[in-house]
């Protein structure tokens, strides 16, 4: 029996703020088996982003070990956002910052 599937607590913000700038947002979460929390369309293309929460320890930050297996067996693309601006950057909303360029 599976358990009750849980979002992070940054999850509603990350998905507000994905719609607000025009994507399509579909949530995986009760998908399970290490299926991403997110299904996002933007600009014509598809994107699976994994939700973590960065208040959170960085233990509780890493993938599970059924995300991990999906994401090494998955034959796309995925990303991992912990903030509003990672979850822009993967979509590529949102310029990626170069911390070597001050």
């Amino acid at each position: 029996m599976r358990r009750a599937a849980r979002i992070d607590e940054n999850q509603p913000g990350i998905v507000k703020a994905l719609r607000t700038i025009g994507a399509s947002v579909q949530t995986l979460h009760d998908v399970g088996d290490g299926c991403p929390d997110l299904l996002v369309g933007w600009q014509g293309r598809n994107y699976l982003i994994e939700i973590k929460n960065p208040a959170k320890p960085k233990s509780d930050q890493r993938l599970t070990p059924e995300q991990d297996r999906w994401h090494i067996e998955w034959r796309g693309g995925v990303s991992v956002a912990r903030t509003v601006e990672d979850a822009l950057a993967a979509i590529g909303a949102m310029p990626v910052a170069n911390p070597a360029i001050p």
